[in-house]
């Protein structure tokens, strides 16, 4: 059973229903809801509730990420196509300009002889001069621009707010929706994630924040960062243009460490299949570069314009869920990194303790299913971060936590209706196990569980019971 979470983006080749459904049957753990891309005119609102469908009928939960744009300077959507000749001067700012941006920005603090990257740095420009609303810029590729892409400006502060006025509806809207978590782009300090904290509060909401790393700023203050946010998602597209990208697998390495260390969710994204976008086969270096992804540790891949822009989506979804499969069942634990040691000290309250031992004792009795009873999903989470070689089962009572633990890894949520006491707990979990197929009789299972049932934070017992 495979244990690292597939994300799946949503876009112009998958917001459909016969796609969508084809993602649940092929292996999206989550849906991720690029706002980037996203207008009042369309019926969201369906196609979440079709995901939820779909995956009752599987008896699967399915996560719903919103991916706030955040402050991204782009081209302006309504122009067409630029072409850029390598050489030419061009001028660049929000309005009069050959290249239109979306956003009004000052560049009195610019200095000439600085770079600008445009769509992931595949065309780039060299400053010549600075006006406050314009840059004269010189091509030194060529190439064709179109709206809506991304450009960066490399090693320069802009000043942006943490949020945008739209992403501020897009957080109403998350919320209106049910989503299960928010991504916040452009992150660069740990207070960031006040800006969406505060809002969630006003709202009764208690929706978690995934930090995008992807800026200079935020490597330099990532202890912090990983710290305050629920989890870190490692945008390898902006990061790599923002920063020298030589670096950039050292980065993914740092970055991932960092959260097995902290115990914190980790997500790698961008181009992990891009030859997929319009190829049905991906290069060698593709299917490595996700088998690293999973032997470094991290708890999802992220598929971006592999699903959303591409031929051949469902091909990507499949073929993604198969090597992470494949890995997965490496029996060679030198090969991962994940196995994070654990000392004493790192382990705080009763909870720690018992999810750490049910890794322990799954392992040297090779008892292969652990069983979380779990209210909020707390426990389970801890029990994920200590990456057992078990399967853990999450028992839910609620909706939204089985939803959220779907990006989890390593972690199967199911939703059961709240026990009366401990006892039938245990007995009905095993054979609820046995029904869906996922035990049989004989098997062994580690169960843990608070022995007040139902009582959110009352985890204290550990239990090997037999099916």
């Amino acid at each position: 059973m495979r244990k690292t979470k597939i994300i799946a983006t949503l876009g112009p080749s998958s917001f459909n229903f016969d796609i969508i459904s084809k993602f649940v049957d092929h292996g999206m753990d989550v849906a991720r809801i690029n706002m980037s891309h996203h207008n009042d005119d369309f019926d969201l609102g369906k196609y979440i509730r079709y995901i939820r469908q779909q995956a009752e009928e599987n008896n699967r939960t399915i996560s719903i990420l919103f991916d706030l744009c955040g402050p991204k300077i782009r081209i302006a959507k309504e122009i067409g196509n630029i072409e850029i000749i390598k050489g030419n001067t061009y001028t660049l700012g929000e309005k009069g300009c050959d290249i239109p941006l979306n956003l009004d920005l000052s560049f009195k603090f610019h200095k000439s002889n600085g770079l600008i990257k445009i769509n992931d740095g595949k065309i780039v420009f060299q400053i010549e001069k600075v006006n406050e609303k314009c840059l004269e810029i010189i091509a030194v590729d060529s190439g064709i621009i179109s709206g809506g892409k991304g450009v960066n400006f490399p090693g320069v502060d802009l000043n942006l707010p943490a949020l945008t006025e739209k992403d501020k509806l897009d957080i109403e809207l998350a919320i209106s929706h049910g989503a299960d978590w928010i991504a916040m782009s452009f992150v660069r300090s740990p207070s960031d994630y006040n800006a969406i904290k505060d809002i969630l509060i006003s709202r009764d909401s208690d929706i978690p924040i995934i930090a995008k790393i992807e800026k200079p700023e935020a490597i330099m203050n990532l202890d912090g960062i990983i710290e305050s946010f629920d989890g870190i998602l490692v945008a390898r597209g902006d990061l790599g243009v923002e920063m020298p990208i030589k670096e950039l697998p050292i980065l993914q390495k740092k970055i991932v460490n960092k959260c097995l260390q902290k115990r914190k969710p980790v997500i790698i994204a961008t181009q992990m299949l891009e030859t997929m976008i319009h190829s049905s086969n991906p290069t060698r270096a593709e299917v490595n570069d996700i088998a690293n992804a999973i032997y470094d540790g991290s708890d999802a891949m992220m598929l971006s314009g592999e699903t959303a822009i591409a031929d051949h989506c469902v091909e990507a979804v499949s073929l993604m869920s198969k090597i992470a499969s494949s890995i997965d069942k490496d029996g060679d634990m030198q090969n991962f990194n994940r196995y994070v040691k654990v000392s004493r000290k790192d382990i705080h309250d009763v909870r720690g303790a018992i999810c750490h031992s049910a890794m322990i004792l799954s392992s040297d009795l090779n008892i292969k299913n652990i069983v979380i009873m779990t209210e909020t999903g707390a426990t389970a989470m801890n029990m994920a971060r200590y990456r057992p070689k078990a399967i853990i089962f999450a028992l839910c009572t609620k909706k939204e936590v089985c939803s959220q633990l779907s990006l989890i890894w390593g972690i199967v949520p199911i939703l059961v209706s709240p026990y009366s006491n401990t006892e039938s707990m245990i007995q009905s979990t095993g054979d609820l196990l046995k029904s869906r197929k996922f035990l049989k009789k004989g098997d062994m299972f580690i169960i843990t569980a608070g022995v007040s049932a139902g009582v959110s934070g009352s985890t204290n017992m550990l239990k090997i019971h037999e099916v």
